[in-house]
Order: C-alpha cells, then structure tokens, then sequence
C-alpha cells in the first residue's frame, strides 16, 4: 500500500486512486461527483455507484444498499488531492473549450469525459509496471484498508461504517485478513510471557487456567 502510495504520485488520477485505497469500492470511487466533496469540511458523501457490465455497458444507480449511503471524512493527503485535481479540471476544461463534457464526475479524463473501473483498473496497472510493482486489484486494497484499520484499534462499529457495511460481521468476515506479520505484536506479547519480563501470578498457571 505505502509503496503504491509512492507510485502514484504525480500521476494525474493520484486522487481517484487514493479514494481507492481509503476502502472505497471501485464503483463508488468511479460514481462519485464533485457534488459529494466538500472540501471545506474534508468529507466525500458516497450516494452513487458507476460500474461496468459485461466489459462494455456502464451502469449507474445508487449506493449498494443504505448502509452504503454514507458520508466519509477525507484524511489530509486525499483532501490536497482532490483539491489539486479540481484545480486541474478547471484548467483543462478551458483547455479543451466546446468539446469538454462537463459529466460532473470526478473521476474523467482530459476531456471531461467518464472513466469506467475497467479504464481505472488500466491505468493503475501501467502505473504497477512503472513502479516495479506486483500487478493488483484496486479492489483488493480495500481489504487491505479494513484489515489496517482494525489492526489500529479502530472499533467495530466504526469500521462497519467506514466499508459501508450494515453488519460489522460482514467486514471482518470478507475484509479483515490478518497475515502473518499482523500477528507479530502477538508473538512479541507471548515472548514476555515466556521471558519472564511480564509479571505472572501464581494463581493465574494453576492446570485448570494454563489449560483453558
């Protein structure tokens, strides 16, 4: 994540690729308007989804489900992102004159014109290869997002929210992954346990409580 970070930017979508890996599905990433980003107040509200059937046919309806209607604050590197990238439209727009579509969307190309998951996907790739890095889903970094934020304390509640999820059991379930080098602060905790820097007490290895 923080080596794509790095790759990205520069790159003229920086920001749509940053609302990627904030754990914003792609279809949000891709349906949402500069009329949901406050940038005074540092929030994205996600009400609107833009997706591809069938590799072709673009698909636009509203969130995934109410849990999915939700408003989202922008953390700081984001926010100057989306600043940046406005500012770059604006400019652009009076570039390309009659012929720039005004979508409303933020995530376009120089012309104005809707980008679809797929184009995004594309174009993350080149930007994978151009870095020298293993080629992987913008989907995928959602899972990496949420497993992040739950290692970090983040409560329950709170992450169910942020994913867009009506049940928190949905996200630890499909999106909390854990691997090996998360469980390290668990190792380092056993092995004061078994060093003897942590304090133990008699009653506490008794066979009934070591064994449970």
């Amino acid at each position: 994540m923080r080596a794509l970070v790095r790759a990205i930017a520069g790159d003229r979508l920086q920001a749509p690729f940053l609302l990627a890996l904030m754990g914003l599905r792609p279809g949000e990433s891709c349906g949402l308007r500069w009329a949901d980003v406050d940038l005074d107040e540092a929030t994205v509200s996600i009400t609107n989804t833009r997706t591809v059937m069938g590799n072709d046919i673009v698909v636009e309806k509203d969130a995934k489900s109410l849990a999915g209607e939700r408003q989202v604050p922008l953390p700081d590197p984001v926010a100057a992102a989306l600043t940046a990238f406005r500012a770059a439209q604006a400019d652009e727009k009076t570039a390309a004159g009659q012929v720039y579509e005004d979508s409303g969307c933020v995530l376009v190309d120089a012309r104005g014109r809707a980008l679809n998951g797929r184009q995004l996907r594309e174009r993350a790739y080149k930007v994978m290869d151009r870095g020298g890095l293993r080629r992987v889903r913008l989907y995928d970094a959602r899972a990496s997002c949420l497993t992040y934020l739950a290692n970090h304390g983040v409560p329950d509640h709170l992450l169910a929210r942020w994913a867009g999820h009506a049940d928190v059991r949905t996200t630890k379930r499909w999106y909390v992954k854990p691997d090996v080098e998360d469980l390290r602060p668990t190792a380092d905790t056993w092995g004061g346990l078994a060093s003897g820097s942590a304090p133990v007490h008699e009653e506490n290895v008794r066979c009934g409580s070591v064994n449970g």
